[in-house]
């Protein structure tokens, strides 16, 4: 009996499974109520939009609410000049916010990388716009265009520009008035992420390339920027996509004017649901700007070799 017993015990246990060793599954069920959150918070609008896109669906007019097909999609492409005119003006505004926000962003990343004296005060000045909200950024910038009491009262008594003209109700001027606004605001998510990346290149590297001979362009142009290729890539996607949706500077520092110059596809959409009430079409804009994004995401990945080597 001893001898069997220790047998038994003596027996070798099944590969591949650990005594106290968790159950597969577990890692998934600690996850399952994040991922069901997620599931609704996220897939479910995401869903309703694409089915409301199929619908006729105008609160002002229930009468005529139902299953559209495709209509609301061939309405947009062939009958909607204002959604050609939007989705260009959307395009402009991304070209030119991400490549200015990149540039500058760059060149203050690379100033305040450098050691001197109250560099963490510079930093925080840097970095600050960036934790103001959208609306509180357009009220300070609305305060500073204000043709009364903001800077084009004082460039008036210098001489320069004439009182009560605002840069805000002037199609010429309204642009790049938008535009100054929001560097403000998004110049320092590119400092901020281009400086981590920064803080992480080898110091030896320059070392080296200053002992070859390489003077500072060159050591930017072949030690620097390829490190923060992947950075770069990968600040000027997200920061693509959040001006292209960009919704509450302009709407609550233009409204879109004047006369519609500065709405961009968003604020279209928003209009077209909010006030025009007409949320069926308004759902197959958002689909149609939702494709976009993701042709523009993906296309721009592949063709940056984002994650891919360097060389």
């Amino acid at each position: 009996m001893a001898s069997a017993a220790s047998a038994v015990a003596r027996k070798p246990r099944a590969p591949g499974r650990r005594v106290g060793a968790p159950p597969r599954r577990l890692p998934y069920l600690l996850i399952a109520p994040a991922g069901l959150l997620m599931l609704g918070f996220i897939a479910y609008p995401v869903i309703s939009v694409f089915y409301y896109s199929l619908q006729h669906y105008n609160v002002t007019k229930p009468w005529r609410n139902g299953f559209a097909g495709f209509d609301n999609f061939t309405r947009i492409f062939t009958d909607d000049p204002q959604f050609w005119t939007t989705l260009g003006f959307s395009a402009r505004w991304v070209v030119v916010q991400v490549g200015l926000q990149l540039a500058l962003g760059l060149v203050l990343a690379l100033i305040v990388n450098q050691t001197f004296i109250g560099r963490g005060i510079a930093r925080a000045m840097v970095f600050s716009p960036w934790a103001v909200s959208g609306v509180l950024t357009t009220t300070i910038w609305m305060l500073l265009y204000n043709p009364s009491t903001g800077v084009s009262r004082y460039l008036a008594d210098a001489g320069i520009g004439s009182y009560g003209t605002s840069v805000l109700s002037d199609t010429g001027t309204v642009f790049w008035a938008a535009v100054l606004a929001e560097l403000w605001r998004g110049v320092p998510f590119f400092a901020i992420l281009i400086l981590a990346d920064l803080q992480s290149v080898p110091k030896e590297l320059y070392e080296a390339a200053s002992v070859d001979g390489a003077n500072r362009p060159r050591q930017f142009l072949h030690i620097t920027l390829p490190h923060l290729r992947d950075a770069i890539v990968l600040a000027t996607l997200l920061r693509g996509v959040w001006e292209f949706n960009n919704v509450d500077l302009l709407y609550t520092l233009t409204g879109g004017g004047p006369a519609g110059v500065t709405t961009t596809l968003p604020l279209y959409v928003a209009n077209t649901g909010i006030e025009g009430h007409d949320f069926g079409y308004a759902s197959a804009l958002t689909t149609v700007a939702f494709v976009i994004l993701l042709f523009c995401s993906i296309l721009y990945l592949r063709l940056s070799k984002f994650g891919g080597d360097t060389k």
